[in-house]
């Protein structure tokens, strides 16, 4: 979820970037030292917090989304720079550089030459989420839902999950038992295909931003 003053309108007109944040820093490429790790790596996407190794759009770089969980500024190379609050995003085209300054941010690299993603035995789209940005084989959405508020049966291919606010879900997977789940802000993970019904039994609304990967 990306309340405050999400920035998508100039992004997509600029052709697009995307962030997540985390660490003081300023560079066209390298990260700095200690914070190179990604938080998560796989064949689709890889993410780190506090670094951003594909800012200079090298090998195996393709769309870059950056996340700010601060105040960031973002500086594709040849433009004007982005000031972004926390929540907001700005997705980077590949092949395009960037500078980065602020104090927390995650860079999510949509890996060139990557596998067929998982996916549901059947789609059924979600309601009440908001699409960011259409990409090459994946789209990015923010994932919202109201406390006591309910989400209908829906499907999901293979996605990176980050989370942007502190709420509790219960879930119903097809075929499964209920799950309880408690969203903790900062989260990075990657998810695997499920039909399912969610609802918000937390006290505050669902923010994420999720990126799925289009089968």
């Amino acid at each position: 979820m990306i309340e405050p003053r999400t920035r998508l309108f100039p992004v997509l007109a600029v052709a697009g970037l995307l962030l997540v944040g985390l660490g003081a820093a300023s560079r066209f490429g390298a990260p700095p030292a200690g914070a190179a790790d990604p938080v998560l790596d796989n064949p689709w996407a890889s993410v780190h917090r506090g670094a951003s190794p594909c800012a200079g759009a090298g090998p195996g770089c393709g769309d870059r989304v950056v996340v700010s969980f601060g105040e960031v500024e973002v500086t594709p190379e040849g433009r004007a720079p982005t000031r972004l609050a926390y929540g907001e995003v700005l997705v980077l085209p590949a092949g395009e550089s960037y500078r980065i300054e602020g104090d927390d941010w995650a860079e999510v690299n949509v890996k060139t030459n990557r596998p067929p993603p998982a996916a549901p035995p059947e789609t059924i789209p979600a309601e009440k989420n908001r699409r960011l940005h259409l990409g090459d084989g994946y789209f990015l959405f923010e994932e919202r839902l109201e406390p006591g508020d309910t989400r209908a049966r829906h499907s999901h291919a293979a996605r990176v999950v980050l989370v942007l606010g502190a709420t509790r879900l219960q879930q119903w997977p097809d075929g499964a038992e209920e799950v309880f789940k408690t969203q903790v802000p900062g989260t990075i993970k990657f998810n695997p295909p499920v039909i399912h019904i969610v609802k918000n039994i937390g006290d505050a609304p669902l923010r994420n931003l999720v990126l799925e990967f289009i089968p």
